[in-house]
């Protein structure tokens, strides 16, 4: 039995890795769980449960260690961006597997910037983005990308502090909000379409991949920007522009790499996917739809880590059909169906209208 140590345990991500693995029939799990949330610790679905401070807290690592030590867990995933990186940067310290790609593909892909700037001289197709550092370099990006910007972040998920703007004044008193000065960018806005490409490598090779289209934001209208992070509903896809991209995009960071590499991409108005972000050494939120379809992912990562054999694909790329759609809310367990089957709702629907003539 291994004993599989999740970083991010009991929050959506960490749940569903762990309901991946328990959707596997052949092998049974021993899973110890740590969060820095001490309402999160209580939801985690794991064997054992931990609290440890923050990945930037300096008591995080000996903190860890302490937990490593004590639980002697065979394999460390983490679903958060942050303890990717600190577990990146001190992965020799500690006595436990990972399956990382390197330091510096970690350090670029957790930095929005750093990421466009491989992707330009790559010769992909990316927004424009310039980093905020002053008032100036604000006025400046309204100047050269607007008239309307899309201010993020540099670092960080789930679309905090990200809104679009057209005036400068509000995108002051924003970043001052937030102080943010050094710690924002602004880029060209795209489309609201995005896509996204989660994929599996094992030293250079590609194992498997998966599109998935996002219809709509949950609570989208609870947020300036109208991105929550959160999807509603996302739904299969397979496009061989989207995957070209996504893997020139990975390649163009890392030409050989390793682990999880979940790419984001927001379509331009010619409607060319544009890679806005690698969420790197994780899963997305929603990766349990894939396992539920039929693609655990989450069983494959872990017997790449142990060199074991894989289960057989029909393909790498998209083996999953299209229109297979998920289904999520807020306290509901998720629900896995298909495009045809939300477009039978709506033609009902529309008949039932044009019967009564309302």
């Amino acid at each position: 039995m291994k004993r599989i140590l999740l970083g991010g345990a009991g929050g959506t991500p960490g749940i569903n890795f762990i309901r991946s693995l328990m959707l596997v029939r052949d092998e049974q799990f021993h899973t110890i769980g740590i969060t820095c949330d001490q309402y999160d610790i209580f939801k985690a679905q794991t064997d054992e449960r931990y609290l440890v401070p923050r990945a930037k807290d300096p008591a995080y690592i000996p903190v860890l260690k302490d937990i490593i030590a004590e639980t002697k867990p065979d394999f460390f995933h983490m679903q958060n961006d942050a303890e990717v990186k600190a577990v990146s940067d001190h992965r020799e310290e500690l006595a436990v597997r990972t399956l990382l790609p390197a330091r510096e593909t970690v350090d670029t892909c957790v930095n929005k910037v750093r990421s466009y700037c491989c992707w330009a001289r790559a010769g992909l197709t990316v927004p424009k983005t310039l980093e905020i550092q002053t008032p100036e370099d604000l006025q400046r990006a309204l100047r050269e990308l607007g008239p309307r910007i899309w201010l993020r972040f540099n670092e960080g998920a789930f679309g905090y502090g990200a809104v679009p703007t057209d005036d400068f004044q509000f995108a002051k008193i924003w970043i001052d909000f937030y102080k943010g000065w050094g710690q924002f960018s602004a880029a060209e806005c795209l489309e609201p379409s995005s896509v996204t490409w989660m994929s599996l490598w094992k030293d250079g090779e590609l194992i498997v991949a998966q599109g998935r289209k996002r219809l709509f934001w949950a609570f989208a209208n609870r947020n300036l920007s109208g991105v929550t992070g959160i999807t509603g509903t996302g739904v299969t896809v397979s496009d061989p522009t989207v995957d070209a991209i996504a893997q020139r995009a990975i390649l163009a960071i890392d030409d050989r790499p390793n682990g999880i590499f979940s790419v984001d991409l927001t379509y331009d108005r010619a409607g060319v996917p544009n890679p806005t972000e690698i969420n790197i050494g994780r899963f997305f939120t929603t990766h349990l739809f894939f396992s539920e379809a039929g693609l655990n992912m989450p069983e494959m990562y872990v017997k790449l880590a142990f060199g074991e054999p894989l289960p057989p694909l029909a393909r790498k790329v998209n083996p999953l059909p299209e229109g297979l759609a998920w289904i999520r809310g807020m306290d509901a367990a998720p629900v896995l169906t298909t495009e045809r089957a939300i477009a039978e709702t709506e033609r009902a629907l529309e008949a039932r209208r044009k019967r009564l003539r309302v």
